[in-house]
C-alpha cells in the first residue's frame, strides 16, 4: 500500500495530488500518510477520499466502492420521524436546534461516544483539531440539538460545492441526532443540494433513504456537485430562520403523500 508525503500544510487554495481511487484496495484504502491541514483535507473530498484513521500514528485514506449516500428527492422521513420532529418544533417545546453554534463541543462529543464493534474513537486529536480548522474556515459545519439548553444530539460534516460529507453524529437521548439531521438535510435539499454523502453502509441511515451507489458514479455526481459554488462561512447566519418549519411540515407531507402512493 501506497504511503504518500504532504507538505506540511496546505491551506485551502491548495490542491494535493492523491493516488488514484481506481488504486484502493478491495477495503476501499487508497494510500496511508499525509496530515489533516485543510488543504489536503478539501483535495481528499474533492477526488472521493476521506480520511479513516487506523491508528493515531498512521492516516488511512479510503474511498469505498460503492459509496453510500442519500441523493437528493430520496430521503425519507418516517411517519415516527415526522411525529418526533413536529414534537421537537411545536411552540414551547424543550428543544431546539441550531447551526454552527458549538462545533468544538459537537465534535468533541462525537469523539467520546463508544461505537460497536470499536474499542475505542476514530476522532483522535489531530483529526478533531484538522475539522475544528475548517471549520474555522468555513467549510466544515455542525448541526445542535438542544434541550433546555444542554446539548443533547448532534453532528458535523464537510461542505463543498453541492454536496455535503457527513463525519459523524452522536445522541445523549434517543432520536436527538435524528432530529438533526433530518432538520439540516431537509434544508440542504431544498438549497439545490445534490448529496449527501455517508460514505458506508448504515441501517440508520437506510431508513432515511440512503443507498449504496457504485464508485464510477459517485465520482460523476461528486463532479456535477462540485462545479456549484461552495457556501462557505457561518451556517447559523446564511440559514436564517432555521430549522424551517414550515419546510419540515411539507417535506414530511410529501414524505407521507409518496408512501401512500407507493403501497
Amino acid at each position: 500500500m501506497r504511503f504518500i508525503v504532504t507538505p506540511e500544510y496546505l491551506g485551502t487554495d491548495q490542491n494535493y495530488a492523491f493516488p488514484s481511487v481506481a488504486q484502493a484496495t478491495r477495503d476501499g484504502i487508497v494510500c496511508y500518510g499525509g496530515n489533516l491541514s485543510p488543504g489536503v483535507l478539501l483535495s481528499a473530498y474533492r477526488q472521493g477520499i476521506f480520511p479513516w484513521p487506523s491508528s493515531p500514528s498512521v492516516l488511512r485514506w479510503c474511498s469505498p466502492d460503492p459509496r453510500f449516500v442519500i441523493p437528493s428527492g430520496r430521503l425519507h422521513i418516517a411517519q415516527s420521524a415526522q411525529k418526533v420532529l413536529r414534537r421537537a418544533l411545536r411552540p414551547m417545546s424543550p428543544y431546539s436546534i441550531t447551526l454552527d453554534r458549538a462545533f468544538p463541543e459537537v465534535i468533541a462529543n462525537c469523539a467520546r461516544i463508544l461505537r460497536d464493534g470499536q474499542p475505542g474513537t476514530w476522532i483522535f486529536p489531530e483529526l478533531l483539531e484538522g475539522y475544528t480548522e475548517l471549520h474555522r474556515l468555513g467549510f466544515a459545519h455542525s448541526v445542535e440539538v438542544w434541550k433546555q439548553g444542554a446539548l443533547v444530539g448532534g453532528l458535523y460534516g464537510v461542505s463543498l460545492g453541492a454536496a455535503f460529507f457527513g463525519e459523524s453524529m452522536f445522541s445523549f437521548e434517543s432520536n436527538a441526532s435524528k432530529k438533526g439531521f433530518l432538520s439540516l438535510a431537509i434544508e440542504l435539499f431544498a438549497r439545490g443540494f445534490e448529496f449527501i454523502d455517508c460514505q458506508v453502509y448504515t441501517p440508520y441511515l437506510e431508513l432515511m433513504g440512503g443507498i449504496d451507489v457504485p464508485r464510477p458514479l459517485y465520482l460523476a455526481m461528486l463532479a456535477h456537485a462540485l462545479a456549484k459554488p461552495t457556501l462557505k462561512g457561518s451556517w447559523e447566519s446564511a440559514f436564517s430562520g432555521f430549522p424551517n418549519r414550515d419546510l419540515i411540515q411539507s417535506s414530511a407531507r410529501s414524505a407521507e403523500h409518496s408512501a401512500h402512493c407507493g403501497r
